[in-house]
Order: structure tokens, then sequence, then C-alpha cells
């Protein structure tokens, strides 16, 4: 397929692209012809124009985190994210904001806040779903108890249509409206057929009556089922009163990119909440006692009605980092339900807290009441936000399905419809998660299903036709917020009735005659069993690797924790680290997802497992092993080591490229160099020379090389180091790049411990193996990591902790070793681990005890901004490092909100990789940097960290032990 005349963005239809491009976080998967990615509107035109002539569709896509297929078609995939993402114009005094459809809805929401108004829809996804998207899917979020769905919120748009003509739709009074059905709107355009359909449609009574009697009931909020006629029939002219104006915005609400593309939208503006908020935290032992609960707790006018149910719960217990948010889970309940209110004043906020307490514990459906506040509220709703990924990290080929995950029906029928599902559930030997908007009539129930499996398969098929009885039984919406898709399109004649269905097909009919726009979802729907992600009764293979997957029962499905939630999308806006090459170029192929997908698709839809696959090496290519994946996917996919092992494997069949065998040997080179620094510093700072060296082993000749120490930490030690003793005892590691690169860092380490009265003690050791893994060089790391165990475990506890100063060495003990290692030695390792820590977590730990305080350090009044490493913040926090340093009086620490600097070891270093390293430094750490005066003090524990800052700054960064020891009294 070539790309169509007149296209300016970019146009894809090698292989590899088209596979990133097959799924979304359904169960689905089909291959498209191509994938487009338009930088203006004029290109949107172009491609409908081409499409219409070529007979091939288009499928609009945003954040790809559709959850019933969506997204997913044998067309064009129109990516609208890249470039489509602006806001375009903001009237305050007439409440409304216009932006293009790839804005990211957090996004707009951080550009609002200082207005004092914000877009109030909220998906669980809103750090990494875009506008056109939640239009699409007409989406809710846990505040629709107040704010409703997307719909309401929609006042105009501006769209591309199946012609390649453009039209705006917004609100019409009778007049205007029969205007428009008469050919013409006040610009002279004509878009005369839509309008003169929908109003042969509506005016006909037998429409009107089917419509009304088959709709689900019109008092549930939630409901998306079909395109939105019911919506319509209450507006000017068809409704019997006329207090509501005629929008098709609507319809085109819920229509996910079935009907036109949207260019442009007109977003209603809502003043930012009270500012007194607080949440009660129901524990309930059962399911039903927290639905009936849940009656209650909307008597007194909550902005959120939220349930988790034990299987969320269980959920974070396994993950590092939501595991800290659990603060307020009392006991073992069977379901949480969290009621948030916001209220104008403190008393009033004080007398609904109580007030629902009072009378759900006097009806004894909970047993707890925790009430949260303040800084404490984010992280209730982060635990309750990353259900979805959570649930995938059961381990195994049966995961928690989204199938029937999206029915609403009427609040009050809650408890008896969710009692009716878990029979017809249990009938099949099956369970289900619970969890999401219990206020709003609806809660995402997902059974447990392997869809590798052809009884998995048909399980899917009976659990979704009975629960689409069900559903039908209480006048439900099958569809609440996450639209009809692939997955239920097939059933929406069941729901509303043939003749409503057949409205809807001509609707679709009348808007897209050829098809060209995402055909087969709403109308027209291929059984909702085809073309799924994974094919009857597959196997997946079972790999020999060196890292240990045993916990994901393989390599293969450590890839498959993916389920395509997205989070690896977020913006440098959203804080966080993870992807930080999709933050700088906002390209699918450099998401942890994507990566994900392509190893999962090699590694299965091929009748021979190789690892030597080109597809791979170029996902592959810009991931920085930054570990930000590991901490903050809910799915725990932990691209850092999937990578290692790849290029492990990859080595195998090609060899070892010259430069990865030379940045693997970093520790012995920088030995080498050691004895002759003056040889080094004149290869490396001579210009020319410089030039010719670095492009000789394709490091970028723009970068500066990483300065040896005067003297290492090593040679220091053995001459002139002599511990006092003292408070207690500590081991010290020194690893490879603090030894030979920054010895003064070392050096004042030690120096510092020893003043603070702890005796340092040191012992011969391997290095870390960190620039081994950092290239996949597995079997030296594994060795290192061997001799390590061997040398520590006998010497470390919790008396003699072992400490170090770089995060990306020290972690390793941590993270790697017990990975790399098997059997008795990997219980060593794991054994170690408890007792190893970064330098600031140390202090951090032993301020906490009393054994030093702020009394051991000056007074003096400074700012001192704090930028983390990237290793640090996903295998340990940063907390510590802020804390020790706020320790010191006088002392305002404030964190840089950065992800990765962009340096990441030799990924900064590499000339190809050059350009993005620095693209991701100015993202946030470069700007905040370059704003500081030259009185605030910059603290980054890590090296790479500090080397980037130097380069892309000028300015010299401190790790937080230089700070300390200059307070140090």
């Amino acid at each position: 397929m070539k790309r169509p005349d007149g296209f300016t963005g970019e146009f894809y239809t090698d292989e590899t692209t088209r596979r990133l491009y097959a799924t979304d976080a359904s169960a689905y998967r089909e291959l498209p012809l191509a994938v487009a990615v338009p930088k203006a509107e004029q290109d949107l035109v172009q491609l409908v124009r081409a499409a219409s002539e070529g007979s091939f569709s288009l499928i609009p896509r945003t954040a790809g985190t559709s959850l019933a297929g969506q997204v997913v078609g044998s067309g064009v995939v129109v990516d609208i994210s890249k470039y489509l993402n602006q806001v375009l114009e903001l009237n305050v005094e007439e409440g409304w904001v216009k932006v293009q459809p790839g804005i990211v809805r957090d996004d707009l929401n951080q550009y609002l806040a200082s207005y004092g108004y914000f877009f109030a829809p909220e998906t669980s996804t809103a750090n990494r779903a875009m506008i056109g998207g939640m239009i699409g899917n007409n989406s809710c979020g846990s505040n629709s108890v107040v704010y409703g769905s997307t719909r309401e919120h929609l006042l105009e748009v501006k769209t591309v249509l199946s012609d390649a003509s453009i039209a705006e739709f917004g609100p019409l009074d009778t007049s205007a409206f029969l205007a428009r059905c008469n050919g013409f709107d006040t610009s002279g355009n004509r878009h005369t057929e839509v309008y003169w359909a929908i109003r042969e449609t509506l005016n006909k009574e037998e429409n009107r009556k089917s419509i009304e009697e088959g709709y689900p009931k019109s008092n549930i909020p939630r409901r998306n089922t079909g395109y939105a006629l019911d919506m319509l029939l209450r507006q000017e002219p068809f409704a019997k009163t006329k207090d509501q104006l005629f929008n098709f915005c609507s319809l085109i609400a819920g229509s996910e990119g079935t009907l036109a593309i949207v260019t442009e939208a007109k977003l209603k503006l809502t003043p930012l909440p009270p500012a007194h908020k607080k949440l009660v935290c129901i524990h309930s032992n059962t399911i039903d006692d927290a639905l009936k609960a849940n009656l209650i707790a909307l008597k007194y006018g909550p902005s959120a009605c939220e349930l988790m149910d034990h299987y969320i719960l269980e959920a974070t217990e396994r993950n590092r980092m939501y595991q800290q948010y659990r603060f307020f889970v009392e006991g073992t309940p069977q379901a949480i339900l969290v009621v948030e209110f916001a209220k104008e004043s403190e008393q009033l906020l004080d007398n609904a807290v109580k007030e629902l307490i009072r009378e759900v514990q006097a009806q004894k459906f909970g047993y707890a009441f925790p009430v949260i506040e303040g800084d404490q509220i984010p992280k209730v709703w982060g635990l309750r936000k990353a259900g979805l990924g959570l649930l995938s990290n059961v381990p195994g080929d049966a995961k928690p399905a989204p199938v029937i995950e999206d029915t609403a029906v009427d609040v009050h029928d809650l408890p008896n419809y969710i009692a009716e599902f878990n029979e017809i559930l249990e009938r099949h030997g099956l369970y289900s998660v619970h969890y999401a908007h219990a206020g709003s009539g609806e809660l995402h129930l997902r059974p447990i299903l392997d869809l590798k499996t052809k009884k998995g398969i048909e399980q899917f098929r009976i659990i979704a036709e009975e629960i689409a009885d069900l559903v039908k039984k209480y006048d439900g919406s099958l569809s609440g917020e996450h639209g009809d898709g692939r997955l239920r399109g097939e059933f929406i004649p069941k729901m509303l009735g043939d003749h409503n269905y057949q409205l809807c097909k001509e609707v679709k009919a009348t808007w897209d005659p050829q098809g060209i726009f995402n055909p087969g979802k709403i109308v027209d729907t291929p059984p909702m069993d085809t073309s799924l992600r994974y094919e009857v009764d597959q196997q997946t293979p079972d790999i020999d690797t060196v890292f240990d997957f045993s916990d994901n029962q393989g390599f293969i499905r450590a890839a498959e924790q993916c389920n395509g939630s997205g989070d690896c999308r977020k913006t440098e806006l959203s804080g966080g680290t993870m992807c930080p090459s999709y933050m700088a170029t906002r390209n699918e192929a450099d998401t942890t997802r994507a990566r994900a997908n392509i190893l999962r698709e090699m590694l299965t839809k091929s009748n021979e497992v190789s690892f030597d696959r080109k597809e791979i090496k170029e996902v592959m290519d810009l991931c920085l092993s930054c570990k930000g994946c590991k901490s903050e996917c809910p799915s725990n996919v932990d691209m850092a080591k999937l990578k290692a092992e790849w290029q492990h494997q990859y080595y195998q069949s090609n060899g070892v490229p010259i430069r990865s065998r030379l940045i693997g040997s970093f520790s012995k080179l920088m030995k080498i160099a050691n004895f002759t620094p003056w040889l080094y510093r004149w290869v490396f700072n001579m210009p020319g020379i410089s030039y010719i060296a670095k492009s000789l082993v394709g490091f970028a000749p723009k970068r500066s090389m990483p300065e040896l120490s005067k003297v290492t930490v090593e040679k220091w030690v053995k001459k002139y180091f002599d511990t006092n003793g003292g408070k207690s005892k500590v081991y010290f590691f020194i690893d490879e790049f603090t030894n030979y690169n920054d010895g003064g860092i070392g050096v004042t380490a030690i120096k510092l411990l020893d003043r603070l009265g702890f005796e340092v003690k040191f012992v011969d050791h391997a290095e870390s193996g960190r620039s081994y893994l950092s290239k996949g060089l597995l079997k030296e790391a594994l060795a290192l990591a061997k001799k390590n165990v061997e040398t520590f475990h006998p010497l470390i506890s919790s008396e003699a902790p072992l400490i170090g100063v770089e995060p990306s060495t020290i972690l390793t003990f941590r993270d790697e070793y017990i990975s790399l290692l098997r059997g008795d030695q990997q219980e060593k390792a794991r054994s170690l681990s408890e007792h190893v820590y970064t330098i600031e977590e140390f202090l951090s730990s032993q301020l906490d005890a009393g054994i030093i305080n702020q009394s051991d350090f000056d007074q003096r009044e400074q700012l001192i901004k704090l930028h983390g490493h990237c290793h640090q913040k996903a295998v340990s926090s940063l907390t510590p490092t802020k804390k020790i340093l706020s320790a010191l009086p006088g002392r305002k620490v404030q964190v840089i909100p950065s992800g990765c600097c962009g340096m990441a070891g030799s990924f900064g270093y590499e000339k190809e990789h050059f350009d993005v390293s620095m693209q991701i430094g100015e993202l946030v750490l470069f700007p905040v940097i370059r704003d500081l005066d030259e009185d605030t003090l910059i603290a980054a524990p890590g090296t790479s960290c500090r080397h980037q800052i130097k380069d892309g700054t000028g300015r010299k960064a401190l790790h937080p032990i230089e700070i300390l020891y200059e307070a140090v009294k």
C-alpha cells in the first residue's frame, strides 16, 4: 500500500509497525494494512479521500487502551496521538476550551487548573487517555455520579465526514435544525443528509416508541449500547419539552469513530471541585454488604462511590509500587467501598462522613471505616485505578478477561443483579473480580478465563450470551463506558431489539455509506469470538533463559503480563519514569507495551522460536533499561530484564558487537586507563583526536567522556583510611564507577560515615556487573553475581549491612542478582538483599532510629533540588534521600518532577542515541535546572545523571553525600 497523495504525516507499511498496532487492551488482534500518523487536519481529509477512492477503511486511534477491540481492524490505523494534541482556544468567560483529539485528559487539566477549571469526566487511564478516545467511547470514570459522561461535556465538534468534507456540529434550536435539514447551515455549507435522515427517523411514531421501549432505562447514567438515538429523542425538536437543544455531539460521543473523524472538540469547563474532601473506606465482609452500603452512601451526595474486591486487594500485595498504598486496609475484607465527599465547608464534610458511618454501622454492612484525607487520598485512588493492570499479575495463562466488564444497571438493582451474575458464573465453575463504579450502577466484572484454550474461548462466548440476557432482564446497558466494539456489537440486536438495531444500521449507512470509518464496530460486527489475540489451544514455548522467569512461568508469559493498559504512554507532564523514549518521541514503538507485544508476536506467531529477528531489534533499540516499568507498570512488566535476556539470546546467533563488549568491560578498561591517566585525558579531550576516538567506538562526538578519579577509592582506603570504630559496623561496597570515575564521592562517603561514628569495613570484592547487565552480557554478570554473593553472604546482617553510593550498582543485590542465580545461591542472594542499602537509605534509617540527628549538622538556609536515579525510584525510593537531606537544618528540599535524565548508563554515549538522550533531558530536567539560581544546590545520586546534567546544562550536580558531608559538624 502506498502513501496517499497529499498526506504530510508519517505513513508506515512495514510489518513491525503494523504488528504493534494489531492489538489494543482487549482480547482482539487483527493486522492493519498500514499506520498513518497525521500532522494536520488536511492529512485526515486526504486519508478519507484516499480511503473512499481505494476502498480501504480507517481506524481512528489515540492511546489504544480500548477494552472491546474498538481500534483493532484490517484497515489503516490513524494514530492521532502524536501531533494532533494541542489546546487551540480557551474562553473562560463562556466556559469552554477547544482542543485537538490527541490531547491527554490529565495534561489538559494541568493546563486548565491555573484558571480554576477542569474537564470533569475521568477514566482510570486519565494520565494517558486522550479526548478523542474519550469521545469515541463516551468515557465516564469514578466521578460520574456528579459529572456524568463525556457526552454531557461535549459542546461542539469539527469533523471530517466520509465524503472528505469538513463539518461542524453543535447545539441547534428548532429553526436552526430545520434549516440544516433543508440544505443550508449558517456558513453556507451543505450537510443536509445526516440532518434530514435523523428527522425522518425520529419523527416516525413507530420508531419513537421502539426507542423508548427498547433502549436501557433512562435513569442509568452509564448507557452506551448502540448509537444514542434515545438521547437525540430527548432534544429539540423531538422532545415534548424544549429545554435541550438538538446536538449531534450526543450521537458522535460513543460512536467509536464509526461516523466521522473528530479533528477538534469544544469542551465544557467545570469549576474545580470543592477543596474540602475526605474518603470513607467502608470495609465489608461480603460484596452484597458493600453494594447495600453503596445505596446508603448515595443518600449523602458523594462525589464518587468506588468498589474494590479482595482480588484487587490481594493483587496489590504483589506489586512493589502499590504495596505502600494499602496503608488504610484493615483485616481481610471481601470488599472495600470507597466513598468520596467533596463539600464547601469542613462542617458539611464532617456531617456527611459521620452520618454515613453511623447508618452503615447500624445496618452492619461494614466492620471498619477509616477516614482518609489530605495527601493520602491520591494513594487510595491510585490503588483503585491500578486495578485493571494489577489483575493481569495473576501467574499463568488464565487471566481476568474483559468480556462482560462493562455492564450497567439501575443502581438500586445492582445488589440483585450482582447476586444473579455470580450465580451464573458459579454454575460454570468460574469466579469474577468486582471493582469500579458502584455509585453509577456499574461494576467491572471479569471472570478468570484461559483464552489460549478451546474451553476458555467457549466460556468466553457462553458467559457473554448469558450475561447479556441478564442485563436485558434488568433493562440495563451491556456497554456502560467502554463501548460496544468488536466484543459487544454482536449482542446489540438482543439488547435494543431488531427494530432499533436496524435504525442504528441506518445511521451508519447515512453517515458512512461506503463503510470507511472503523467498520465492524457497533453494527455489522463479526462474531465476538473471532480475531482473538490467541489462537485456539495455542502452545507457549518454553525457552531456556539465563534470568529466572519462573515467577512468570517463563520468558514469554513475562511479556504477556502486558495487558495493553498503556500506562507506558504517560507524558512527562504526568510525572513518573516509565518509557522516557516514548515521552521524547511520542511513538507507539517506544513504549513498554510495544516491546512486550513484539516479543509475544515474534516468539509465538512463527514456526520457530528465534530471538534473531530484526523486528525485535528495531523495537528494543530505544529501551533505556530505566526500570521504570518494574514499579510503575501495574502489570509488573520488567522490560529491562526482558531486554537484557533478549540481548543475550540475540548474541548467541550474531555475536557480541565490539562496542557492547567494550561497554561491558568498562571496569577493566578504566583500570587500564588508571595506569596512564594522561593518555586517557589526551585522547578524549584533545579536539580532533577526541572526535576520531569516539567515532571509532561508536560514541557521540558531542558527548563528554567520564573523568578519571585522581586516586581510586580502593587506593585511598588502603593508603589513608583507618576507621575509628563506633556506633555500629557497616560494609562499604566500592563500585566500579565510584572507584574509577567518582573517587572523590566515594572518599567523601567513607569520611561522612566515619565522622558520624560508624565503623566502616571493607573486603575485596568483584565489580557489580552493571555494565555487563546493561548490554545483555548475562554470563559475565552471572559470574560476578556468584562471586559477590559468596563474598558478602557470610558477612552481611542486620547488625552489619552492606551499603553503596551508586544506586545502579548497589541495587543489583536487590534486583538482578536474585534473578540471575538459582537454588541455594538464589536463596543466599535473597537473604543478602534484605540487608543491602543505598547510603541514603541507611542514613535515613539511622535518623529514624535516633542514632544520628539534626544536631550533627550545621544550620544554613539553602534550597536543594533533587533528581532521582531511575533504578533508585524503581527498586528503592527517593523518600530516604529527601528525608536525610531535609534533616539538614535550614535546608529546603524539592524533588524535580523529572523521569529519566536520558543518559541511562551507556545509552546517552552511543552516537545513534545521543539526540534522543538529550531530548529526554529537555523534557523536564534541563529546563528546571537552567531556571535555578547559582546558590541552589542540585543533588543527583546517579553518576550518569550528574554527567547528563553537566553536558546538558553546564551545571554541576552533587551526590547527596557531598551535601551531607559539607554540613556535618
